[in-house]
Order: structure tokens, then sequence, then C-alpha cells
């Protein structure tokens, strides 16, 4: 196995994580100490630009000062305390989620496939209690992934993740993707809600025309249905805007947020319009670190730097360079299918496997990330500029290039048999 530089220490670390912790991660064997900005550094002493950004976590990159000094001054204090009782932040941050959102509710988790189950019970719920238990019926796209939960796991439409975890939560129909004609099928008077990634994530890195998400809103209301937007990798600013709807003309009944949202802790909201304010009811749903007073506190924090810093304004800017960079590839390299994205969550798909390809850039000090197995998606902090993406270019070009010609070559021979 490749070591990646690490040194004996790091070595005896990974031999001892082989040894003590369930195999379900492809780890790269590599040892994380500290990170600073867009750079993530080793216990060996090596430095790697970040472009998976903890998986959309890591927004505002590592150690950012305010966010450093915001988890210092909160810990001093108090860090977790029952939801039974309030602090100052849980409404503050609720109430500025709920100003640029325009949602009424705000109900907090710890991470985003937890809000999607709260998501499920109230779409549920609400619809048993205004037209009876018959509507309980749920829509969701293929491709799509929502979580690992039993009920985020049936909702995504991604077989690979629910096989062997059966017999799925009951009353999951899914749609295609854009295909409108497969939505309408799908949506009955049965249909509690229809849930939709506004950008695909996990499932390759897909935005959600404006005429599907429409036609969803339109049978939404038509079969007294929610529209439930799942925005947990594409919100919170990743798209250039607060959330990847805004730009729709879709408003959603129910708003699904995280990764980013507490500054790298545990943190997603659940936000709902006036209509479901008390669907889930007294005591029928709970999350006991949810909505914690140090997390709280960071997606305060969290928010004024994205503003202050004016960084959906260097998010567009950056994607866009990105963008233009990724697009190149896909005219000049055969092994190029498609680039694909908006803001700072692009893609570059391949015909090829890139586990090698994210071995070989991490090698040179680059961290990238591979869905679909074949599908290259940025992540990367919004703090990146132009500068870092040339340099992430000046690792990716080459590598790609040399997988192109190697792959012409194996086709020659191949074709010459």
């Amino acid at each position: 196995m490749t070591q990646f530089h690490q040194n004996s220490a790091a070595a005896g670390l990974l031999e001892r994580d082989r040894e003590w912790l369930l195999p379900v991660y492809a780890r790269f064997p590599i040892v994380m100490e500290r990170g600073e900005g867009v750079y993530l550094f080793d216990t060996s002493g090596n430095r790697y630009l970040d472009m998976m950004g903890g998986l959309g976590v890591n927004a505002l990159g590592h150690a950012h000062p305010r966010m450093v000094r915001a988890t210092a001054e909160q810990t001093a204090k108090l860090v977790h305390l029952s939801p039974q009782y309030c602090t100052p932040f849980a409404g503050e941050l609720a109430e500025r989620l709920c100003a640029l959102s325009g949602m009424q509710g705000v109900f907090y988790s710890t991470g985003g496939a937890e809000a999607v189950e709260g998501a499920i019970k109230v779409a549920r719920a609400f619809a048993a209690e205004a037209y009876g238990p018959h509507k309980h019926r749920i829509v969701s796209l293929l491709g799509s992934y929502h979580g690992r939960t039993m009920g985020s796991l049936a909702v995504t439409g991604q077989t690979k993740y629910r096989d062997g975890f059966g017999p799925d939560l009951p009353g999951v129909d899914f749609a295609v993707r854009d295909d409108i004609a497969s939505l309408q099928a799908a949506v009955s008077d049965e249909t509690c809600c229809i849930l939709i990634e506004t950008v695909l994530g996990e499932g390759g890195v897909y935005e959600v025309s404006h005429e599907f998400l429409a036609e969803a809103r339109r049978l939404a209301d038509r079969h007294h249905a929610l529209l439930v937007l799942d925005e947990i990798q594409c919100g919170l600013g990743r798209t250039g805007d607060w959330f990847a709807f805004s730009r729709t003309g879709v408003r959603p009944d129910v708003l699904i947020l995280g990764k980013p949202l507490g500054g790298g802790l545990p943190l997603s909201a659940l936000l709902v319009s006036g209509e479901l304010f008390h669907a889930l009811g007294l005591g029928k749903h709970g999350s006991t670190l949810g909505g914690s007073p140090l997390a709280c506190r960071l997606g305060l924090e969290f928010l004024s730097v994205v503003e202050e810093e004016g960084l959906l304004a260097r998010v567009c800017d950056t994607g866009s360079y990105l963008r233009e960079h990724l697009e190149a590839l896909a005219r000049e390299l055969d092994i190029a299918v498609e680039a694909r994205g908006v803001g700072l969550i692009q893609a570059l798909e391949l015909n090829v496997p890139g586990r090698q390809i994210a071995e070989s850039a991490l090698e040179q000090g680059l961290m990238l990330n591979f869905v679909q197995g074949n599908v290259m998606r940025f992540l990367p902090s919004f703090l990146l500029e132009r500068q870092h993406v040339d340099t992430a270019m000046e690792i990716v070009r080459p590598l790609l290039r040399k997988v192109n010609a190697e792959t012409a070559a194996a086709e020659l021979v191949l074709a010459s048999r």
C-alpha cells in the first residue's frame, strides 16, 4: 500500500486505526494533524490543497480565526444543555435562517440524515392529521442521496446503499430527475411529500431543472402534498446564493440544511412553513444533541462571516473560474464526459475510474473527491481563490492527460487484436 510520504509514527497510527476502526470507509493512508484556510497538514509535515472541504462541511476552511475565537469563548461558558432549556443562540440562529429562507420555524438535529428523518415525520404527521393515514407515500428521485439511517436510506434513490439492509421503509416511490412525465406518474393523492435534492450531490452533481421543480410544486399543491427540498449539500452559500432554490422561483414547504451550518460541529436544521409549525406535536420528536449552545453559536458566526467577508460573491467568481477549467478539460480529453455544477459544487465526469487519479493527486499535495466511482466532485472552502484553482489544475491537468493517453493506447492494443 502506498504510504504517501508518511513517517514511521504515522504508519503506526494507521495500523492502529486498521485494527480498531470498522472498515466502512476507503480511507487514504494519511494522518492529518491540522488545517489552515484551504490547506491541510499531516503529521509527517506534508501540505495538501483541500478541494473536498470535509465533504462540504468546511465552508470556511480550516481554523478560521473568527470560528476559533467563537469556539473558545463559548466552550468556556456552555457546550451542551438539555434541549428542555433555552440558551441565547438557538432562537437567534433560527430567526436568521428563517429571515434568509422565508420559512417560519426550525428544528435542530445533529446531521443531515437525522434532519431528513424529521422531514419524513413532519410530512406523514401533517398528512395523517389533515387527510388520514392513507396519505403516507413519499416521492423521491432516482440517483438521490439523503443519508444512511433507515428512513433516509429508504428515500435515497441508489440501490447500492440500500442493498443488504431491507426491508425498506414502505411507501416510497421514485421518479427520474428532470423527467416530468415520470414525476407526474409517481405523484398521487396518497403522496404526502415530494422530496428533492435541489442539486444532486453524491449522485454526481446534477442541478435539477427549474421546470422540473416548478412541476413538483404544482403537483404538490394539486395533491395536497408537501414539497421538501434537501439542501444539506447545496445550501447555505454553496451555489453562490444562500439557497439553491432561490434562483428557481419555487418555494418549498420544508427545507433541510446541514453540513457547514455548525462550523464543523454536528448541526442540521429542519425548516418549515408556518402551516407546519405544530405538525410534529409536543414530545413526538427530539434530538438530544441537536442545537447545542456551542453548535448554534458557531452557526451564527458562520452566517456572519459569509456575509461580512462577501463570500457569496467569491463563491460565484471562483466557481465560474473552476468551471471554465473543467469545461476546457472536457473538450480536450476523450476520457472526460462532461463538466457541470454551480458555484462551488462542481464536477468533471470521466469514463474511467477515479480512485487512482485521486491517489496520484494526493501524492502531489491535492485532495480530490470522486463520487459514483468516476465523477470528480469539488466541494472546496468558500475561501478558495483563483490562484488555488490554478494550483489544483497544474496537478489535475497532467494527471488526466496521462490517463487519457494510457487509455487511448490500451484501446489501440485491443483494437489490433
